[in-house]
């Protein structure tokens, strides 16, 4: 089995004993073309994974800020297909790990084989469906390990998940994405009253690394908790800063060095 961008990049992280920076952008918003451009700026400024989120109708596990964007770009007519044709076209550019955040539903509805083959064909390397629980992933995965390149399913962790975390993390490939509070997305840094404690405990069982997610918007939001991750994930916070800076891809790189530097100072 080879081992794809995300985890040769966290390699190399923990080899320089490094924190990574995951962001998260919506696809098309405020359209395609910028998305392309948001991507390579990114990877300029060092980011280490992109999280792409596939616009869906109904997104459960998404807040307010996420739920608008999604909704903004489908009226701009973003769908599955032309999400692919974007980074297909980013890749000509950039080599940066890339991860669709979306929903189960867009899969199934295009098919689970043709949608392994596209994505390991243009370059996603992972895959994270918060709808689709662990018991029923099984149909994806076979279609995934059919294809050579396929992008890996990320798995998440949340603080009730207590007694099921050996159990979804037993064959977990890439990263764990620690859910840090109850709830949606984009709640701020209200995190877990035993947050340390649940991450703690995550790490002793982990083999992969560990990536904090939800209500994250300054590397200051973290510091406390460097010692139990080994990154953070920044998606609502990231998203507020494009839209009130009009999608400018210099603030965008700038949040990046700047959340970079202050996670790994």
């Amino acid at each position: 089995m080879s081992e794809n961008r995300i985890e040769t990049r966290l390699a190399q992280l923990q080899k320089d004993n490094k924190k990574a920076l995951i962001t998260y952008v919506t696809a098309g918003l405020p359209t395609l073309e910028k998305t392309i451009e948001l991507i390579i700026a990114q990877d300029e400024a060092g980011v280490d994974i992109i999280e792409i989120g596939v616009p869906f109708s109904d997104p459960v596990a998404d807040g307010p800020v996420i739920q608008d964007a999604s909704f903004r770009s489908i009226q701009n007519g973003t769908n599955l297909r032309n999400t692919f044709d974007t980074i297909e076209t980013a890749r000509k550019s950039s080599n940066v790990p890339i991860v669709f955040m979306m929903y189960y539903n867009t899969i199934s509805y295009y098919g689970l084989d043709k949608f392994a083959a596209k994505c390991a064909a243009i370059g996603v390397d992972g895959l994270i469906i918060p709808d689709l629980p662990f018991e029923e992933q099984g149909y994806l995965q076979d279609a995934l390990k059919k294809v050579e390149d396929a992008p890996i399913l990320i798995q998440l962790v949340a603080p009730v998940s207590k007694q099921r975390i050996p159990m979804l993390l037993e064959n977990a490939r890439g990263f764990v994405y620690c859910v840090s509070q109850m709830g949606v997305t984009g709640n701020g840094a209200n995190f877990h009253k035993d947050i340390k404690e649940y991450l703690a405990n995550v790490k002793s069982i982990s083999k992969i690394p560990i990536m904090m997610g939800f209500g994250i918007k300054t590397a200051a939001d973290v510091l406390p908790l460097r010692d139990e991750i080994d990154g953070a994930i920044v998606g609502s916070a990231f998203i507020r800063l494009l839209e009130e800076n009009n999608f400018d891809v210099n603030v965008a790189k700038e949040y990046v060095t700047t959340f970079k530097r202050e996670l790994n100072a």
